[in-house]
């Protein structure tokens, strides 16, 4: 071998020195340099934060996307009041305040076998009301509002519950949320029902800021087709009872994650979270007693009645 060639092989065979020290990183130099390398940080289910904020373009797609993706986890997704016309729905969700559907669910079955029509309720005895509408709290208020409702719909509206905006929110304790829940299920018309769970998850989505319900509707509205509303309602509601918690999110349940700037809120263990869901996800039973065929289709239980476990 030439000499040319011999110093060419010795430059190749020997060790590269350690980076900051220029000496040959053998045996344990090279272990304890290898030891300096950080390991490659772990994917994570949550969406990666940007520089720049979030332009109007991206967050109408942003959340499209997620109702898309909650119709598919919830194909079932109803109102969870048990009605069998148009006043029986406004009643209920007039009671519904303050406490659960399945409160209200196991209550007023006695309420409508007493009282059928508006006539019936605004001619009752209101100490007799109250006593069957006790469970639910706050009832000398609520008997208050739904015997004054049915006292208006006997005396303005011929006993029949109005199918608009303006004419609902007259009635004693009809706001716009109590509203547009009986016109997107009762009539078909689109509304978008802003309650507690609602707000809650729009704001931890950045579709919104706002407090204040109807400013929510408004620019939650904005983002989505009318036709839209009233299903968007039902998904993101049925979603906040069942996996999207107020106090302990199931974030390692969900299947949103990776669309959600507020993942890590909650618990991130996949089985630690799948301990917190809720209803049919924890195979519990649901918020009706008389629920949807396709939500008994889907596994869905109906809730006991009065009497029974409250799940």
């Amino acid at each position: 071998m030439s000499a040319p060639a011999k110093k060419t092989a010795k430059r190749a065979a020997a060790p590269k020195p350690t980076a900051g020290t220029g000496q040959p990183a053998t045996g344990a130099k090279k272990a304890a340099a290898a030891k300096k390398v950080p390991a490659a940080p772990k994917k994570s289910a949550a969406p990666k934060a940007s520089a720049r904020p979030e332009s109007h373009t991206a967050l109408v797609r942003r959340a499209r996307k997620i109702n898309r993706e909650l119709a598919e986890v919830y194909p079932y997704a109803h109102p969870e009041l048990d009605f069998e016309n148009p006043f029986q729905l406004l009643v209920a969700t007039v009671m519904s305040a303050q406490t659960t559907d399945l409160r209200v669910n196991q209550t007023t079955p006695a309420l409508f076998a007493a009282y059928p029509t508006p006539e019936d309720l605004a001619a009752a005895n209101p100490e007799e009301v109250e006593e069957l509408i006790r469970p639910t709290g706050f009832f000398r208020a609520k008997t208050r509002s739904i015997m004054g409702l049915a006292k208006a719909l006997s005396e303005d509206f011929g006993g029949e519950v109005p199918g608009r905006l303006e004419d609902l929110v007259k009635l004693p304790g009809v706001g716009r949320k109590t509203a547009f829940v009986v016109l997107g299920n009762a009539f078909g018309r689109p509304g978008i029902t802003v309650d507690t769970h609602f707000g809650r998850l729009v704001r931890r989505w950045k579709w919104t800021d706002e407090t204040d319900p109807d400013k929510v509707e408004k620019a939650v509205g904005a983002l989505f087709p009318k036709s839209d509303w009233t299903q968007l309602s039902h998904n993101v509601i049925f979603h906040g009872r069942r996996i999207c918690h107020a106090r302990k999110p199931a974030c390692g349940a969900c299947p949103i994650a990776p669309l959600c700037p507020a993942y890590g809120e909650g618990e991130t263990d996949p089985q630690k979270a799948e301990k917190l869901l809720k209803y049919e996800k924890g195979g519990f039973p649901g918020q009706r007693l008389k629920p949807p065929q396709s939500y008994l289709d889907a596994g869905g239980l109906p809730a006991p009645p009065l009497a029974g476990r409250e799940a």
